[in-house]
Order: C-alpha cells, then sequence, then structure tokens
C-alpha cells in the first residue's frame, strides 16, 4: 500500500533528455496516487498527495474531477485516482463512493473522446499511444479483474503501462496492531501479496507478448519495501513500526490520522506517516527506484528507460 510518485515530465526542468517521448501521464489508483479527486465527492477518505518537484518533475497530472481540468489541460494527462478505490465496485463502500477502477476507465475514455474532439483522432492516437500509464492496482480485491482492465486501457490506446505490485502490506502500523504483532511483521498479509505478485508478473509478461506494440512495466513495491524495512536505518530512518501521525494502537495504527492525531517531530526519520501510507521520505527513496532501479525493482525496464522508448 505505497504511494510511488506517478512522475510527469516538464520540458523546463531538464531531469529527462526524451521529453518529446513521454506526451502526457495518465494515473489510475487509490489513495497512494490520488491528487484531489476524493475532495470532490461523498467520502470520508481524503488523499495524501505526493510531491514531484523533489524529483525535479513539474506540472502533475491533474485530478479529473477538479473543474479546471478540461481543456488543453487535458493533452498534458489526467489522474483518475481515487482514495478507498478497488477493483471491485464495493471496495472502499465503507469509506462512502470512492471512484471505483471500472469508473476511472470510463472517465478516461471521456477523456479520449475530449482529446480526439480537441486535436482530432490521428494526433490524439499519436499522443495517447506515447503516453505514460501508472496504473496502482493494489491488492484489496482477488486477482482476475487485472487483465480486463489492462486490456481495457490497450484497446483505448495505451501502449506504455506501469503497473504497481502490492509491497509487504503486513509491516503496516494497521496490520501490526490489528493483529498484535509487537516486534515482527505479520506473515499472512505478506504471503497473500506475494501470491498476488507472483501472478500479477505473469500477466504483465503474457500482456506484452500477446498485445502488438505494448510494454507493460513491473514496478515490485514489494522488493523496494522489503529493501527499506530490513535497511531503514541506513536509509536514515529511526523508527519502522510506528505511525508519525497517530491517535491509538501500540503502533498508532488503528485509527487514521486526523485533526485530534498526535504527530512526531521529525517525519523524514519514520517509515510510516500513519497507519497504512509511507512518509515522503519513502516516497522518495521508491520513486528514484522505480525510475532509474534495474530489474530486482522494475521489469523488464525502469521508468526512464520507458520514457526513452
Amino acid at each position: 500500500m505505497y504511494q510511488i510518485l506517478a512522475i510527469h515530465y516538464s520540458p523546463s526542468s531538464g531531469t529527462c533528455s526524451a521529453a518529446p517521448n513521454v506526451s502526457a501521464v495518465f494515473i489510475f489508483g487509490d489513495s497512494l496516487v490520488d491528487v484531489g479527486n476524493n475532495y470532490y465527492i461523498d467520502t470520508v477518505a481524503m488523499p495524501m498527495s505526493p510531491n514531484e518537484e523533489d524529483l525535479g518533475f513539474e506540472n502533475y497530472s491533474p485530478p479529473y474531477l477538479n473543474p479546471n481540468t478540461t481543456g488543453d489541460v487535458i493533452l498534458k494527462g489526467v489522474n483518475y485516482a481515487s482514495s478507498g478505490a478497488g477493483i471491485l465496485n464495493s471496495t472502499g463502500s465503507v469509506l462512502g463512493a470512492p471512484i471505483h477502477f471500472d469508473q476511472q476507465i470510463n472517465y478516461f475514455a471521456k477523456t479520449r473522446q475530449d482529446i480526439m474532439s480537441r486535436i482530432g483522432a490521428s494526433a490524439a492516437q499519436q499522443l495517447l499511444t506515447k503516453a505514460i500509464y501508472f496504473v496502482a492496482i493494489g491488492s484489496n480485491d482477488i486477482f482476475g479483474a487485472e487483465q480486463e482492465i489492462l486490456q481495457t486501457l490497450y484497446n483505448l490506446d495505451a501502449r506504455k503501462i506501469i503497473v504497481t505490485n502490492a509491497p509487504m502490506v503486513g509491516c503496516t502500523p494497521f496490520e501490526r496492531d490489528v493483529h498484535s504483532s509487537r516486534d515482527k511483521c505479520v506473515d499472512f498479509p505478506n504471503e497473500v501479496a506475494k501470491s498476488y505478485n507472483s501472478r500479477l508478473k505473469a500477466l504483465l509478461q503474457e500482456l506484452t507478448t500477446n498485445l502488438t506494440g505494448s510494454i507493460f512495466v513491473y514496478l515490485d513495491a514489494y522488493a523496494m519495501s522489503e529493501d527499506i524495512f530490513t535497511n531503514y536505518k541506513s536509509y536514515g530512518f529511526d523508527n519502522a513500526e510506528f505511525a508519525c501521525c497517530q491517535v491509538i494502537g501500540e503502533h498508532g495504527g488503528l485509527v487514521p490520522c486526523g485533526n485530534l492525531s498526535r504527530v512526531c517531530s521529525d517525519r523524514s526519520k519514520y517509515v510510516f506517516w500513519d497507519p497504512f501510507h509511507p512518509t515522503e521520505a519513502v516516497n522518495l527513496i521508491m520513486a528514484k527506484q522505480a525510475l532509474d532501479g534495474d530489474i530486482n525493482y522494475v521489469s523488464p525496464i525502469n521508468i526512464r528507460q520507458l520514457i526513452n522508448s
């Protein structure tokens, strides 16, 4: 359940040398990549917006539901992610009415039509096939619907698609407190995540082989999070077990961060911000691994290589 920074290139930043190969960035997922859609719907799940500027990137792909996400803005990409969302339409309903994956794809289809109306079908197809698609599916739901979602994106002209796997969810403050695990991660959720990830990786390899012109990049958040948990001190962290922002629970994992929460004095020393999400310091580490990492973290190529492809 980690928020990987979905990066959007800005020519003024000079960070990536192959800007012409990235026409736009479209983002799908849950709270891990929601940059504001849930501010416009009836839900108690509010997003944790990422900070791309620390990586030298600017110009977020704006939230779809923002009234200002219109006109030429959509030509640079759009973010459809919604905190609490999942593959199943019922996922997150206890939190209100998040935008489930089917609806996120429907919103993208509408954006696609708007782009075609704005610049013409031929130019729109060129833009869409060069764009980067970031999909944070996670493992909240049963495996199986992922293939339909990814093939639908392909049928809507997506070709360069990054998909995150499930991280070590058993190490979150929430799982530690729910299962009263004081000194170690909870094994069962991590085993489920590993099983899910194995099938997801095989699926992405199959799709890349079978869908002409596509490349599905497997972003291994499990390996990244495992490395950070194992070597957290070498990364400069003091605490890899407790939430920086907490209310109750031995690890601060039983109640989401809110106005009544206690906040640690230095969040940069913590791996977890709240019961579920990592701190910005962790996000930056993982984003850089995604951008330039080797096949231990991202395969068959990293994001910079995908940009240059």
